[in-house]
């Protein structure tokens, strides 16, 4: 059209060879215009394809590292509740059936972590097969700075499994976990000011079902009588203090852990979660060891094996699978640490506190009421609650790539 125009315009003005020139030369401008033009437009449909498929493909990876990050949150989650159930069944089996000490009943808390040696014997055949591909880019924290993390986090550690030890020695189950969720509480308040934990309305009404539906058992402890029969008042609230102790103990260790990661651990990868459930549990139980030889205890454990009602056999078992199974416990909880946060994991934690009453009516005959299920109701609320925020996190996150999860 505009050379058309050009040409009607102009042929008036010029006659013979030097108008045929004159259309020629203005024919081959024409000419290259309009392959500049479709070159142009050739050009941008190309860069908006690309572009396109760049979107696409990133969309793709972020749905893709979305769903491995919920898959290994939800597998975190079982490897929590079913350890912590399982050990504090295990724990009050070992006191009920004859077991007496203290030390050893922290110790078993702390003392499966070699476990995880298989872990570290198949990641060093496999560096040592690849490596020419290994990078020494990342920035590591020192040795130093290491190892005063993992020693002051063991020291933690061990005195926070001796005060529940003796809570769990003294008080009946449904006291015991009643007490123990009141780490929620003070897990929240060290997260405020040690990570600037954020509390939205889901998570304060996560926090506040979650805190009630383990208060309600308290209403139980009269049908757990054999426990609390057995001890006296005295022992009855040096369990009570101790256990309260020990949640704040807990909660601040949780907290703490959070603070490693975030300001010390820069690659995130599942070595880093072994590590620290490896080096934490090695300081701790040295630390335990000292106190079980100090004490004195130790001379009366074979005694204790002998006597134990359900026999030797059982009695090792029950030591030694309480050791394995809060281990399994730990992988869960550092490892939701990792992932999302120390309260969402003590989130997951207080979820399992209503599970061990209930079991307990299987295993030590206890009776199951209607609070305890409306206990179990509360706490798979105030949980589903906080996950909800969290997915609703994730989500904005997935529209706004500058938010933080």
């Amino acid at each position: 059209m505009v050379c058309s125009f050009f040409f009607i315009g102009s042929s008036p003005s010029l006659s013979g060879s030097s108008s045929l020139s004159a259309m020629a030369e203005a024919q081959e401008k024409c000419l290259q215009i309009t392959d500049n033009l479709e070159a142009d437009q050739i050009a941008k449909g190309s860069n908006s394809m690309e572009s396109s498929e760049t979107i696409t493909n990133q969309t793709r990876i972020t749905h893709k590292a979305n769903y491995k990050k919920w898959v290994k949150i939800f597998l975190y989650i079982i490897f929590l509740l079913l350890g912590q159930s399982v050990a504090t069944l295990l724990g009050r089996l070992y006191f009920d059936k004859g077991g007496k000490s203290k030390w050893l009943g922290t110790l078993v808390q702390v003392a499966g972590f070699p476990i995880f040696l298989p872990y570290y014997i198949i990641r060093a055949t496999k560096r040592r097969t690849n490596r020419n591909n290994i990078s020494h880019t990342e920035q590591q924290p020192t040795l130093l700075k290491l190892a005063l993390v993992y020693v002051s986090l063991g020291l933690f550690l061990a005195a926070d499994c001796y005060l529940f030890s003796i809570g769990l020695m003294y008080l009946p189950v449904s006291t015991y976990s009643l007490l123990s969720s009141s780490q929620l509480a003070f897990n929240a308040i060290f997260s405020f000011f040690l990570n600037s934990q954020k509390f939205t309305p889901s998570i304060i009404n996560s926090l506040v079902v979650l805190t009630i539906s383990s208060t309600l058992l308290v209403f139980q402890t009269e049908s757990e009588g054999s426990a609390y029969n057995k001890a006296s008042k005295a022992k009855y609230i040096i369990g009570f203090i101790c256990t309260v102790a020990g949640s704040a103990c807990y909660g601040l260790v949780l907290s703490l852990t959070q603070l490693f990661f975030n300001k010390l651990v820069k690659n995130e990868s599942f070595k880093a979660i072994v590590d620290m459930i490896w080096f934490r549990s090695f300081f701790a139980c040295l630390a335990i060891v000292v106190g079980l030889f100090v004490s004195g205890e130790w001379r009366g454990l074979k005694k204790e094996m002998n006597e134990f009602e359900l026999g030797k056999v059982s009695y090792i078992m029950t030591v030694v699978w309480t050791a394995i199974l809060w281990k399994v416990f730990t992988l869960g909880c550092v490892g939701l640490i990792f992932e999302v946060s120390s309260l969402f994991s003590n989130a997951v934690c207080v979820l399992g506190f209503p599970i061990v009453p209930v079991a307990a009516v299987f295993l030590f005959h206890d009776k199951m009421s209607g609070l305890k299920g409306v206990a179990m109701a509360l706490a798979v609320w105030g949980f589903v609650s906080y996950v909800y925020q969290q997915y609703h996190d994730d989500f904005k996150s997935k529209k706004d790539p500058r938010s933080s999860l």
